[in-house]
């Protein structure tokens, strides 16, 4: 591969997986923002991919791979099945509209980019210019965790955090074990299963899994 077109394949891997978190601030309905983690987890495999062909390693293609399977088919299926087990595949309900959340997802990015600088200058390789875009989806991450009301709804700001930091990951330590990605992975697959397995008991007991509604219940 020739460094041309590892930038430009690096550049479109990392646009897409950029654009995926923003647009999850934009959809409004659970199942839409589930196929947009699909994608952004196809991006977040085909970014490792890039990085494995350039180096020429075997290992993290395998790891490739294994996020492909583990984060683009096999985690949206079961969002897929909590979804219908606790009959949630409406709106998010956020905390704020469309138009306050893409702006603040544009002072993130400006944010993401001014704190990374420093490692970006440490070392001025096409991976490490690519760091500023997982930070961003890391903090799209803990803003959708503060602003989403529905517990389901929350789990995309987990899967945010998750996917920008497995990117941030492999931009700045090119690459890490394929038993630690497996762990993280098998971590987050286990969140998803408890999760759904709560909001199918919540459904039952209480009718919601609307958070707001929980707490006017306990108070």
């Amino acid at each position: 591969m020739s460094e041309t077109t590892y930038v430009q394949l690096l550049d479109l891997a990392c646009g897409v997986f950029l654009l995926a978190a923003v647009l999850i601030l934009w959809r409004r309905r659970l199942s839409a923002i589930v196929r947009l983690f699909t994608i952004q987890a196809t991006a977040l495999a085909g970014l490792v991919a890039v990085l494995a062909v350039h180096q020429h390693d075997i290992e993290l293609g395998a790891v490739a791979v294994g996020i492909l399977l583990l984060r683009a088919v096999l985690l949206p299926l079961l969002v897929r099945r909590a979804l219908a087990a606790a009959g949630e595949a409406g709106e998010t309900q956020p905390l704020v509209n469309v138009a306050a959340s893409l702006l603040a997802a544009a002072v993130l990015a400006l944010l993401a980019y001014a704190v990374t600088q420093p490692v970006v200058r440490l070392s001025p390789s096409p991976a490490t210019h690519a760091v500023p875009v997982a930070v961003t989806v890391v903090l799209l991450g803990f803003f959708v965790l503060v602003t989403r009301h529905r517990a389901l709804s929350q789990l995309a700001g987990f899967l945010l955090l998750d996917n920008g930091i497995t990117a941030a990951a492999f931009l700045t330590t090119a690459g890490v074990p394929v038993v630690v990605e497996l762990g993280v992975s098998f971590d987050v697959l286990l969140a998803v299963l408890v999760l759904q397995v709560l909001t199918s008991r919540m459904r039952a007991v209480f009718g919601s899994t609307d958070l707001d509604e929980l707490r006017e219940l306990h108070d």
